[in-house]
């Protein structure tokens, strides 16, 4: 629910009707589970007793009202930026010199990522750190993802979604601002400092989409991590890519008609995603975090509408037919890069804002690819902590994001 104030800027509050939490609960009790054959474990997917046991606790234990009263906590707003509705959380720190910071999350994140990292980032002081660490935090449901919905319309890929979002922190009065994000957000994060390299003071992304361009000797002089890295790109299960970049209408009814299958589709992510990786998800996330994400794109019906970007920026470009032919000359079909409205992934003009990268060690960027399209001015690698590090490692990515903001000008 919302309340509208004279800047179009409307207060918002998380209030999901307790009647999709009882057509939840119905339809986990009447899940029609699949056969499996003995003995794969996760290797052919999620295995049935794992996701039985897991549906059972969000049906049985799991509290929505809980972790919506965590989020509600924030101060949490919604506007329209060009037809789009964005919604977001806006915590301003009590220090009034704060440095504004967005933080962007990725597919299957959502603002959720962000709940343990607000309270250091925001307000160090009461966390033990430097009252001068301190960030204004603007934090968005990315456009298509929970609230920030309906979809305005086809062609919300990344550089569509930071210009509105670079709209969004001049709606809020923020002329110079730092950006953060992981996942999608790594996409959107750089394309907002392209857009306004004047506003954005830095981009922190813990890691960052990197290819090969069929550029004479790229290939050469690989480090062993980063042969590693490549290796593991070409070698990744890209099932729900695949779905996701082209079928992301199909896909969803299962996902939309049925929590079971929500909850296999993002789990399984978290699963490969976490540190270390042959561990159960849970291991490296509280399991009532990965339920609150699962029912935040349940409750909201999001399926389809947050696979959209990766058609956007995949199957809609030329350089995903280049790539699926072959990854070792991937490259834009043109000169130019990409096609109009989307976000330059491979080729055209290099970033120009100042870029720290944090690999954890779920990551596969290489450096000598990512220093070709951005500026990166800070790399550092870490031993621990996968792909969701706010969740998996808020500390980390706390201390990077504070380091890097105090380097730059």
């Amino acid at each position: 629910m919302a309340n509208t104030t004279p800047d179009g800027i409307r207060s918002f509050r998380i209030d999901i009707p307790q009647a999709q939490l009882d057509d939840l609960h119905a339809r986990l009790a009447a899940t029609r589970w699949p056969d499996e054959l003995p003995g794969v474990g996760w290797s052919r997917g999620v295995p049935v007793a794992y996701l039985r046991d897991l549906a059972e606790y969000w049906r049985t234990t799991y509290d929505w009202r809980t972790h919506e009263a965590a989020l509600n906590a924030h101060p949490q707003y919604v506007t329209t930026i060009d037809g789009q509705n964005i919604h977001f959380l806006h915590v301003r720190s009590p220090r009034a010199d704060a440095t504004p910071l967005m933080l962007l999350h990725g597919w299957p994140g959502s603002v959720v990522d962000f709940l343990d990292v607000i309270g250091p980032l925001s307000d160090p002081t009461a966390h033990g750190g430097d009252p001068a660490d301190a960030f204004h935090l603007v934090i968005p449901s990315l456009p298509g993802f929970a609230f920030s919905t309906p979809l305005s319309g086809p062609g919300m890929g990344t550089a569509r979604m930071a210009g509105a979002l670079t709209q969004l922190m001049a709606h809020l009065g923020y002329a110079r601002y730092g950006v953060q994000g992981y996942d999608t957000g790594s996409w959107v994060a750089p394309e907002m400092g392209k857009q306004s390299p004047d506003n954005v003071i830095g981009v922190h992304v813990n890691a960052v989409i990197t290819f090969p361009v069929g550029a004479e000797g790229e290939m050469d002089g690989l480090t062993e991590a980063e042969q590693r890295r490549w290796q593991r790109m070409q070698n990744f299960n890209d099932g729900y890519l695949q779905c996701n970049s082209k079928r992301p209408q199909t896909v969803a009814y299962a996902l939309t008609d049925s929590p079971a299958g929500q909850l296999a589709w993002i789990v399984e992510k978290f699963k490969e995603f976490t540190d270390p990786e042959d561990a159960l998800p849970e291991a490296s996330i509280p399991r009532d975090r990965i339920l609150t994400e699962a029912s935040l794109y349940w409750l909201t019906a999001t399926a389809a509408s947050a696979a959209q970007v990766y058609y956007e920026e995949i199957s809609a470009n030329t350089w995903s037919e280049a790539a699926a032919d072959n990854w070792d000359d991937a490259r834009a079909v043109d000169d130019t890069g990409w096609s109009d409205g989307q976000a330059d992934w491979t080729s055209g003009t290099r970033g120009t804002v100042p870029t720290a990268v944090l690999l954890s060690t779920q990551d596969v960027t290489v450096r000598r690819w990512a220093e070709r399209d951005h500026n990166i001015v800070r790399w550092a690698e870490l031993d621990r902590g996968g792909h969701f590090l706010a969740m998996e490692a808020p500390e980390l990515l706390v201390s990077d994001v504070r380091e890097f903001f105090n380097e730059v000008p």
